[in-house]
């Protein structure tokens, strides 16, 4: 072998075992699903989880997080369910694909449930910052967790609302037929009955109707004390505005799918006076929730929705349990995931056996002026089963 093929050999050598060296020492990129609808009529609140998560993402990355002896780089991976339940399997299964560490979502309790056994298949952890049914924690998954109260927590506490401080006798219920509106409907039924409110009637449309006047005429006519909807804002809006055209006194209450600022652009006028539940305290009482709001607009130039603060705690949650375990890998950081007790920007966060968050307040609002005010928040009245 002539001196020009041994140098070049040489050379090669070397240049092999610095990108070889360049390779170890660079940063590891660690992939994290979300995943709410983007598009369609619940794209603003979907967006607005993304927004809570991809907001913890930058603020981890400015922070420069090490595990494994390393410095790591989070990406968020963004995908759209579009709050169908047949479409939820086919996005987790892409996050399974892409080997995300972790993911966060999905929004709705509809698409929650049916992905969950797609992820405790592969043994990645799924951290929901909005679904509420209890079905999604009860399955036996440990893959499972929450970081919002469910619907039992909070169906309890809107009937003792409108029982004990409303003292509303009787109700009207409509629900959109979904995992979310249907299941928080039924613990309100439940709750409402224990606490010695009549139920005189029990309708529903769908997650797309917002037409109400047929079933609000019959309502009419039984001359309720309230109605109870379980469904989203997109509905709510016009829900509340055919009420008021039909002379239908009576006050709506209903869960976290709509008590957002949506909600009163789509009522207008009718949304004055209206009731909405929230999980978690007030938010003038979360510990972070000030400063969260400040950082929020000031890098979305948007107001919060509603679920942003639990998604980003949930990002933050995922993240502190990798850190505890020195491991992104979800088989590693996973048996950490139970033993949470992290204080966010909600509030803190443990969970129970079944991966529901424990302790979990419901706080009710009202729109007074315009706006959303806190008015009573009570607390977790039942144990999850």
């Amino acid at each position: 072998m002539n001196k020009t093929r041994v140098l070049m050999l040489a050379t090669a050598l070397v240049l092999a075992a610095c990108s070889k060296q360049g390779a170890n020492n660079a940063t590891p990129t660690i992939k994290i699903g979300h995943v709410a609808p983007i598009t369609g009529d619940q794209g603003h609140l979907g967006k607005d989880n993304e927004n809570g998560a991809q907001l913890a993402i930058e603020e981890l990355n400015a922070q420069g997080v090490m595990i494994g002896g390393k410095k790591v780089t989070f990406e968020l991976i963004k995908e759209d369910d579009q709050h169908d339940p047949k479409q939820a399997p086919i996005v987790a299964q892409r996050f399974v694909d892409a080997q995300v560490a972790g993911v966060i979502g999905h929004l709705n309790s509809g698409t929650t449930i049916p992905a969950s056994s797609i992820y405790h298949a592969a043994g990645i952890p799924q951290i929901s910052p909005s679904a509420t049914n209890p079905v999604y924690t009860h399955q036996g998954f440990n893959t499972a967790f929450r970081v919002i109260a469910n619907d039992i927590a909070q169906g309890a506490a809107l009937g003792k609302f409108v029982a004990s401080q409303l003292k509303q006798g009787r109700v009207a219920i409509i629900d959109d037929q979904s995992a979310y509106g249907k299941g928080l409907a039924d613990e309100f039924e439940k709750a409402a009955k224990a606490n010695g409110i009549e139920i005189i009637a029990r309708e529903a449309g769908d997650d797309k109707t917002t037409d109400f006047s047929a079933i609000l005429t019959k309502i009419k006519a039984l001359k309720p004390d309230m109605i109870f909807y379980g469904g989203m804002d997109a509905q709510a809006g016009p829900l509340a505005s055919q009420m008021k055209k039909l002379g239908i006194t009576a006050r709506i209450i209903g869960g976290d799918g709509f008590q957002t600022p949506e909600f009163i652009k789509l009522a207008g006028d009718n949304a004055e006076g209206q009731y909405a539940s929230q999980p978690g305290s007030a938010k003038d009482k979360m510990p972070g929730y000030a400063e969260f709001d400040k950082k929020y607009r000031a890098r979305f130039n948007l107001e919060i929705q509603n679920y942003a603060p639990f998604t980003y705690d949930a990002v933050q949650v995922m993240v502190a349990a990798m850190k505890k375990a020195d491991s992104t890998e979800p088989a590693k950081y996973l048996p950490l995931l139970p033993a949470t007790d992290y204080n966010g920007v909600t509030g803190n966060i443990k969970f129970d056996a079944n991966g529901d968050l424990q302790n979990g307040a419901v706080t009710v609002y009202q729109v007074v002026n315009g706006q959303w005010q806190s008015v009573a928040t009570i607390a977790a009245a039942a144990p999850s089963p």
